[in-house]
């Protein structure tokens, strides 16, 4: 595991404000780091239901990284296995932790095992999930599933 000190949250509009700007392709490059995927997805799933993140998410990150500059090849930018590991990781901890305050939500994920940065390494061998393959495409999990959230 590896171990970094965690940005938290102070308000909503932070949280919202990254959100909205993934969507218009309106935020710093720089601003975009671990914390900020989690609190986006997060919101994404929280407070829009009108986007199918899993049909979306490719295009949504994958457009911001070339609005700032980025490339998204074999090597660099979105990578679909490590985003969909969160995105399942964040939808669970929907189903099975959240309280609705979106700061706490997004706060007590990013302290919790699926805010890890090496997350998706509980889920796939470090070879299946840095191949070139994973970055393009979705790779299924070779050491167990993702967790699922009970139905409510």
């Amino acid at each position: 595991m590896t171990s970094h000190s965690i940005r938290f949250f102070t308000d909503d509009a932070a949280i919202a404000h990254l959100g909205e700007g993934l969507i218009a392709c309106a935020l710093r490059r720089e601003d975009w780091t671990h914390e900020a995927h989690l609190a986006a997805c997060l919101y994404l799933l929280a407070r829009h239901p009108d986007i199918d993140l899993d049909r979306e998410i490719a295009e949504l990150i994958s457009r911001f990284n070339e609005s700032v500059g980025g490339v998204n090849d074999d090597h660099n930018g979105y990578h679909d296995t490590i985003t969909r590991a969160y995105v399942a990781g964040v939808r669970w901890f929907l189903g099975t932790r959240a309280t609705g305050d979106l700061t706490g939500d997004v706060n007590a994920l990013l302290a919790s095992e699926v805010g890890i940065r090496d997350w998706p390494l509980r889920f796939h061998s470090r070879e299946a999930l840095f191949c070139v393959a994973a970055r393009r495409g979705f790779v299924p999990p070779d050491l167990a599933p993702y967790p699922v959230a009970p139905l409510r």
